[in-house]
């Protein structure tokens, strides 16, 4: 996993509350247990004006021209300005897949809904809670301003617009340290490669007649 840091990002508006995971990923995607290739099907019923299915050449699916994502001025966003209780839902981790795998890497609502939050820092994606009043400021400011940015730090948990506005927010230190460190569940294990070592030829040597 990329260790996340600070980031200057693009802002794309997603103006819908309850999004659930599977407007995020339908479920005739959830065959593959493969972390990327996600992001051509990511909003697929929203983005799409046929049925996705598995296997099917997205670049030549006639696009809705209606849907935000598709329109060129939030080409390249990677940071997603949504309403609250975002990533409702079946508990599918595909959800955060696609979404990074499309290019996010910050997400901003009101709230979130809980296993969709805990799934973002598994993956590498910083999910950020601000309230309603800010996030409404947000949305007005990326409709007025083409190009819309934001910068994110982690390490000082803010927020900065482009007129300098700071916003702070929260986030337990224990996903900081792992998100600034690129640590997923599996780098955390590999922390201590050492000691499992140690465990398994202590294993070896107590209970041997186990290896046979």
């Amino acid at each position: 996993m990329e260790p996340f840091v600070k980031l200057e990002g693009l802002v794309a508006p997603l103006d819908r509350a309850n999004v659930d995971t599977d407007a995020i990923i339908p479920k005739q995607f959830l065959k593959s247990i493969k972390r990327s290739g996600f992001g051509p099907n990511a909003f697929d019923e929203w983005r799409y004006l046929d049925q996705g299915e598995p296997g099917v050449d997205n670049s030549k699916r006639p696009i809705n021209p209606d849907f935000v994502l598709n329109q060129s001025r939030y080409q390249g966003a990677s940071v997603l300005l949504t309403r609250e209780n975002f990533g409702c839902g079946s508990s599918r981790e595909h959800a955060p897949w696609a979404l990074e795998d499309y290019g996010f890497k910050v997400i901003v609502a009101p709230s979130f809904a809980d296993i969709f939050f805990n799934n973002c820092f598994k993956n590498g994606m910083l999910p950020i809670v601000l309230s309603a009043d800010v996030v409404d400021g947000l949305f007005n400011q990326v409709a007025a301003t083409e190009g819309y940015k934001l910068n994110v730090d982690l390490g000082a948990q803010t927020i900065t617009t482009p007129t300098g506005e700071v916003h702070s927010f929260e986030v337990d230190a224990f996903r900081k340290h792992c998100l600034l460190n690129g640590l997923d569940d599996i780098g955390l294990t590999m922390q201590q490669q050492d000691k499992i070592k140690a465990f398994e030829l202590n294993h070896q040597q107590t209970q041997p007649w186990l290896f046979n």
